[in-house]
């Protein structure tokens, strides 16, 4: 019998699957086509201090192998988040990680401080691809701010604490340090690719903020390079790779570049059971190649 358990710093998952923020809320339409206790973990949508109406639509725009998106962190508050969502989230049995974001490292820390105490949540992941209204850049590009920011929230939270990094820098790996030297526990790679789309008969963009997130298929060469690339210069972090799993094989190419675990997120559009798919893949893998436990596809690139 294959191990599947993986340790994604101090906290142990089931499996190494698990659902990205953004696409699968905290998983109730979902668990009505599957047993979420399958799950390795969710990855809730991001929740903010404050309600968010999210960009102007259209918000979604299907591309060439993938999609763009430009929802704008649309949620109802941390205090909705608490009220309405932890009832629910208590119920689970898998790891429920939440997706944290904010306009300045204050409101990061306020939002952490109010779900910190509450049962049924694991951990936090800190979503560093907004922007920051004191320096109008995204958190995530600056490795001072990232630094400052997850100081801050180490302070005040005991509970795993992952950050997930955008690919739309110039050196993921100084942004990466400085998250895990100052207490991150993990990094998440990566967030979605600045794009855009132009409707050339109006001339107008396809996405009402013009601006956008692209994801599924096309990413996935460039989040395989900065698993790799983060995997190569951090031989010991904790890595979860994320972006362009549209298949079981997918996944296992996160794992061998230098992932410990993965997180799916808009390959169950069209395959909800693709995280189901994803684990059952992974198993027979190792048993094909007589690992003991899923840890061993994990930096397992052979370059020679």
């Amino acid at each position: 019998m294959v191990d599947l358990s993986v340790k994604i710093g101090s906290l142990t998952l089931k499996n190494p699957v698990l659902t990205a923020s953004g696409c699968f809320g905290i998983g109730r339409e979902y668990g009505e086509l599957y047993d979420l206790s399958l799950l390795g973990g969710i990855v809730t949508k991001t929740v903010t201090l404050e309600p968010r109406s999210g960009n102007p639509p259209p918000r979604i725009w299907e591309t060439a192998a993938g999609m763009l998106n430009s929802i704008g962190l649309a949620n109802p508050g941390v205090d909705v988040f608490i009220k309405e969502e932890i009832p629910f989230i208590k119920k689970l049995d898998c790891a429920c990680i939440v997706s944290v974001a904010g306009k300045s490292i204050t409101e990061f820390a306020a939002v952490v401080g109010k779900l910190d105490p509450k049962k049924g949540i694991d951990g936090f992941e800190l979503n560093v691809s907004c922007p920051n209204v004191d320096s109008g850049m995204a958190f995530g590009t600056d490795t001072v701010i990232v630094a400052k920011l997850v100081e801050t929230v180490r302070a005040i939270t005991k509970k795993p604490l992952w950050v997930k990094l955008t690919p739309n820098v110039t050196d993921i790996v100084s942004v990466a340090r400085a998250a895990i030297n100052s207490g991150a526990d993990a990094i998440t790679a990566i967030n979605t690719l600045q794009a855009m789309a132009v409707d050339i008969e109006t001339g107008k963009p396809q996405i009402g903020n013009v601006l956008s997130g692209l994801s599924g298929p096309a990413i996935l060469p460039v989040a395989l390079a900065k698993v790799y690339l983060l995997r190569q210069a951090l031989p010991e972090t904790s890595i979860i790779g994320v972006g362009g799993i549209a298949n079981p094989g997918d996944a296992i190419a996160h794992m061998i570049v230098g992932a410990n675990a993965v997180q799916i997120g808009s390959g169950q559009f069209p395959y909800p059971r693709l995280p189901l798919d994803v684990i059952e893949t992974v198993a027979d893998y190792c048993s094909d190649r007589e690992y003991i436990s899923a840890s061993e596809i994990t930096n397992s690139l052979k370059t020679g």
